[in-house]
């Protein structure tokens, strides 16, 4: 057994997490800083943590002497843009683990250590320290506050993310933890996991106990459970619910749906999505801001064009701490460089998205004739200047059908529709296979409820809807439909709910097979 006898120098810090190391969070100050000091606050604290990097992770520093970039000074954001981009391959695979870490030293650190959940290739183990958590456990009191009041209404969290190597469920815990017990704040939280029935009975009982119930969860297991309460005779509407998500994008219809099972009756404030990876933890989140916007967007077709471009792919939309993650666009491609247990910069995270300052949106709601701090007052929510980070499904998470791709997100929305939601849960996974002669075809296995029966007519009815839906927002579907017809829509083959060929109880959602 090795002894531990060095004792690890002390791990550098953003500076910003200091302003908020006193009980409870300010808002006034969040609302306080402008969009040239979160920019130059930003571009200040990247710049030290890459120094700091040079200096004391070995790995990062072998790699800047091998690539000729030692004697970079990184005196400014541009001598930081020469700096090389790194990745899991490229880097964090090529490398002894110790040899990420600050001074080189893995033994005799307080880890937590996090798995990927290998849906691109073999897991990767993160280990991260307590600075993880209190970045995470920031943007949860920002909006715990800002959104639910947590500070005036008893608050219930049910932590319905995946408990195990994950990182959903245990940070999530962790920082919520951290929240009340700093804060001093009636929150409580019960740790279900992803069990849909542990979410009904922890709603049921202890639900009037509390002003508020917030359940954390993944897209697809929440909806599951809405419908299942819904079955059992639970109204949803009785409680103050919100809802906290993670991991994957959703439609705005999604969010709507949500909202009318829970009775919301303001989707802007009570539901809120989180970017974030296992890499460097929870990135950014879904302020009522940028969910207004999101929503303009999907209604105005001008504002979305200039916002997003991509007519297929709807963004996650969200708001950012600079000092805390440093986000650039590179050749469509998101670039994050943050603090951590292994510390990174420049790091390819392999999400294809881009990057806003406030005033950039600003203008462009505005060109589109639309005054974006007049359109917060309408619905009264706050304004804050942080910049922005969009977000789209992953290219790798697609199908490639005669040479162009199809996506999730165009599936999901066929689904979404109100016919279909009498018979299907929403979850599904396709894929494209051959038949006998050779010639490709998608195929997509979908989830039905509880008590519906497969049957030609329904296999027909989705695949007529999921082929709608590919003709009105794909071009290259509709190409190919002009030369190949009604053969390429898609085949559709029902599940029993929860069967564990595609829909196993207790797993995240496979939304492509290849």
């Amino acid at each position: 057994m090795r002894n531990y006898l060095g004792k690890p120098r002390s791990v550098p810090r953003p500076e910003f997490t200091n302003r908020f190391r006193g009980p409870r969070l300010d808002l006034e100050l969040i609302q306080s800083i402008t969009q040239k000091q979160w920019q130059e606050e930003g571009e200040r604290e990247v710049l030290r943590l890459a120094r700091e990097m040079a200096a004391r992770v070995p790995a990062y520093r072998s790699l800047l002497e091998k690539q000729g970039n030692a004697g970079v000074e990184m005196q400014s954001i541009q001598d930081f843009k020469k700096l090389p981009i790194v990745d899991k391959d490229s880097y964090l695979r090529t490398h002894p683990l110790q040899q990420l870490c600050w001074d080189g030293q893995f033994d005799g650190v307080a880890w937590t250590i996090y798995a990927t959940s290998g849906s691109t290739g073999e897991p990767f183990y993160f280990p991260h320290t307590s600075l993880q958590d209190e970045q995470y456990a920031l943007y949860a009191e920002l909006y715990l506050r800002s959104n639910f009041n947590i500070d005036k209404k008893t608050t219930l969290y049910i932590n319905a993310f995946p408990l195990g190597a994950w990182i959903g469920g245990i940070f999530t815990l962790k920082a919520i933890s951290m929240i009340a017990e700093r804060g001093n704040y009636p929150l409580s939280i019960i740790n279900t996991g992803i069990h849909k029935a542990e979410i009904i009975k922890a709603v049921r009982k202890f639900g009037d106990h509390f002003d508020q119930v917030i359940i954390g969860c993944y897209g697809p297991f929440l909806k599951d459970a809405l419908d299942d309460g819904v079955a059992e005779g639970l109204d949803w509407k009785r409680y103050n619910l919100g809802f906290i998500f993670a991991a994957e994008g959703f439609s705005e219809s999604f969010r709507d749906y949500v909202g009318t099972v829970a009775g919301a009756k303001n989707v802007l404030t009570s539901t809120v999505n989180q970017y974030g990876t296992v890499d460097l933890g929870t990135m950014s989140y879904e302020t009522p801001l940028a969910i207004l916007i999101r929503r303009t967007a999907v209604e105005n077709p001008r504002v979305y064009k200039s916002l997003f471009k991509d007519s297929i792919k709807l963004p996650t939309f969200t708001q950012y701490i600079p000092q805390l993650f440093y986000f650039e666009e590179v050749d469509g491609t998101l670039i994050c460089s943050a603090w951590g247990g292994i510390p990174l910069v420049r790091y390819n995270l392999k999400d294809s998205g881009g990057v806003y300052t406030f005033g950039e949106v600003s203008k462009k709601m505005q060109e589109c004739g639309i005054d974006l701090s007049a359109e917060a007052r309408k619905y009264g929510i706050p304004v804050w200047e942080m910049p922005f980070v969009y977000v789209y499904e992953r290219n790798d998470f697609s199908i490639s059908f005669y040479a162009f791709q199809v996506y999730p997100a165009t599936v999901r929305r066929a689904l979404e529709n109100a016919d279909m939601r009498k018979a299907l849960t929403g979850k599904f996974t396709m894929t494209v296979k051959h038949n006998k002669r050779q010639e490709p075809y998608i195929e997509i296995n979908v989830e039905m409820k509880a008590g519906i029966l497969s049957s030609r007519a329904l296999k027909q009815r989705v695949g007529q809807i999921i082929g709608e839906q590919l003709l009105k927002e794909s071009s290259e579907f509709r190409e190919t439909w002009k030369h190949k017809g009604r053969s390429i829509q898609p085949r559709i083959v029902c599940w029993p709910y929860e069967h564990e060929r595609f829909f196993k109880l207790g797993s995240k959602q496979k939304w492509v097979s290849k």
